[in-house]
């Protein structure tokens, strides 16, 4: 499997408050005994709000992890074409612009990303609440590529996501203690509009958030997308992380109710092809 999202908080390193919160420690070694029960043998490490644009810890844990894992790093819009590059030749892959806990200049950090595209080929991370996608559609769809954090947070935000998943966007199938909306119906939508969609994320240690990774959340997304499961588990994000893709070790032969057989995978919908959302109400947001 490939973790497409968590996060590492090393005493080693500083962190700073955010919202006048701050983390406790979460090290690869804690990461590596909530997972052990899963064949995790890469992923992506993303950088955090406490983080800032300081990227010790990101060197460090991708030296730790070694071979196909890969860093997703906050940036200013300074930085210059030398950190970049430097940070590229370290793992990094990709720049996390945090709309929901830093904020920022959506049109110096698009120049940002633009120039980082040019440079080494990065993609853009937004993590964003879904309130917010509509009136930055115009500014996000000049972005080359991207994903956005979460299922972008909201059902609110479900059609303005679907556009851009449509136009390639992918979406990460993390943070569902995160979230208000209907986990289930938003992955099937999305995995409908573009197979390619959906990367599965354990977002763990779910700092801040409702509840942090359940086991149970493996089966949500198989239920949503059926025999396409390793896609979601694997070779989205692998391909998205320009990393090799890997052949599957073994077939479930129970998989859990599957909406398709393997020998027939999900075909790619334009999105204006969908049926309309089933009746429910979408679950409430957990703070605490």
């Amino acid at each position: 499997m490939f973790d497409a999202h968590l996060h590492i908080f090393d005493p080693r390193f500083p962190l700073a408050e955010n919202e006048g919160y701050l983390p406790d420690p979460y090290t690869i070694a804690d990461y590596r005994r909530r997972m052990q029960r899963f064949d995790i043998d890469s992923g992506a490490v993303v950088a955090g709000s406490f983080q800032g644009n300081e990227h010790t810890f990101l060197r460090a844990a991708l030296a730790e992890l070694g071979e196909g894992w890969v860093g997703v790093a906050n940036l200013s819009e300074d930085a210059t074409d030398e950190e970049i590059i430097e940070l590229d030749r370290a793992g990094v892959r990709a720049i996390r612009f945090n709309f929901k806990r830093a904020g920022g200049d959506i049109v110096g950090l698009t120049m940002l990303a633009l120039r980082a595209y040019e440079l080494v080929g990065w993609h853009v991370e937004l993590y964003i609440d879904g309130s917010m996608l509509g009136s930055l559609e115009p500014v996000i769809t000049k972005l080359p590529t991207l994903s956005i954090d979460h299922l972008g947070m909201s059902d609110d935000c479900l059609p303005y996501l679907l556009n851009l998943v449509n136009r390639g966007a992918k979406v990460k199938a993390s943070g569902f203690g995160r979230v208000s909306m209907n986990v289930g119906a938003a992955l099937r939508r999305i995995h409908a509009v573009n197979p390619e969609a959906l990367m599965f994320g354990s977002d763990l240690p779910g700092t801040r958030a409702g509840r942090p990774f359940l086991d149970r959340d493996i089966k949500v997304i198989a239920d949503a997308v059926g025999a396409d499961l390793h896609r979601v588990l694997e070779d989205n994000a692998r391909a998205f992380y320009r990393l090799p893709a890997k052949e599957p070790r073994f077939a479930d032969p129970t998989p859990t109710l599957p909406l398709f057989t393997p020998q027939s995978p999900t075909l790619r919908l334009h999105r204006s092809e969908l049926p309309p959302p089933p009746d429910t109400m979408p679950l409430p947001k957990i703070e605490r």
